[in-house]
């Protein structure tokens, strides 16, 4: 069994090498590394002492680095206007491990990984921690094969381009979204948080097609200020996870179309009020000249 799991990881890698990494390995016993867990370093020979050379940490070390320079010089480029602090929080976002175990499982990494008899029996190919560090050692394997040349493309394509909406709804809405790059729910949380609107309830309104090939609909409610419940978006998805984060993306993305929206009216009720109090002040109030710097004294 353990054989056969170990060979349909690396089909799995063959296959998917041409697209995924868009790279050539003149040393391939790079990537073959990177993806290395220590389990199975440790279940190779037990007996004997940890050697650092025998799986992905050392490479996940360097990875975080390179990953750390790319995504800062495409925010720079980017977001030019963008102050220090704004583009720390995006780099943050970017780069955490809650984003990067949701990218590994997006390109399917979890299914190229070697692992030990026990990691893999304990679900490790499904564990964003896990999969966060192999994805930090690829990119140490793409970069110490073909440099940043070879690294960065991957980077852009996989970790920053799909959270580029994001990123300017994290700028559009200030301080809201700390740190939810990526994670839709806590986005759409800590924005509900910050405005006391209680919190979003995700409820599974319909499923259908065969267990292998199964399609959950999910709908995100919240409370409407009035004892009642608001539905603010609905989705679906090939898991109830990932209908939840579609449905959460919409819903946050309508919160803050409405936002924008009702920026305008609220000044312009702002400056409704202020010429009426104007029109009902007192004569000698409405006409009394403005005192000059040194009137005062």
């Amino acid at each position: 069994m353990t054989t056969r799991r170990r060979k349909s990881a690396r089909d799995s890698l063959s296959e998917a090498l041409p697209t995924l990494f868009d790279h050539r390995f003149r040393r391939p016993e790079l990537l073959t590394l990177a993806l290395t867990h220590r389990s199975l370093a440790y279940e190779s020979n037990p007996d004997a002492p940890p050697k650092p050379t025998g799986d992905n940490e050392q490479l996940e070390f360097v990875g975080d680095a390179v990953l750390g320079l790319v995504v800062a010089e495409s925010l720079y480029r980017r977001f030019p206007h963008s102050s220090e602090g704004e583009l720390t929080r995006l780099r943050a976002s970017l780069v955490s491990r809650r984003h990067l175990g949701c990218v590994a499982e997006r390109i399917n990494l979890g299914a190229m990984l070697r692992l030990g008899r026990g990691e893999e029996q304990s679900g490790g190919r499904q564990k964003p921690a896990l999969l966060a560090n192999a994805l930090e050692a690829v990119i140490a394997a793409l970069y110490f094969d073909g440099g940043l040349e070879a690294a960065r493309p991957f980077i852009e394509r996989h970790i920053i381009e799909p959270s580029i909406p994001d990123l300017h709804g994290a700028l559009s809405a200030g301080d809201t979204f700390s740190g939810a790059i990526g994670d839709h729910k806590s986005a759409l949380q800590e924005y509900l948080q910050a405005a006391g609107a209680g919190q979003p309830q995700y409820v599974l309104t319909a499923q259908s097609g065969p267990d292998h090939q199964k399609l959950f609909r999910v709908e995100v409610r919240v409370p409407d200020g009035h004892g009642g419940i608001r539905a603010l978006a609905e989705s679906e998805g090939t898991t109830k996870k990932q209908a939840q984060q579609k449905a959460a993306r919409i819903a946050v993305e309508r919160l803050l179309a409405e936002q924008h929206q009702a920026r305008p009216h609220a000044e312009k009720h702002e400056r409704s009020r202020a010429e009426q109090q104007a029109l009902t002040a007192p004569p000698a109030e409405r006409h009394r000249p403005r005192a000059s710097a040194g009137a005062s004294r």
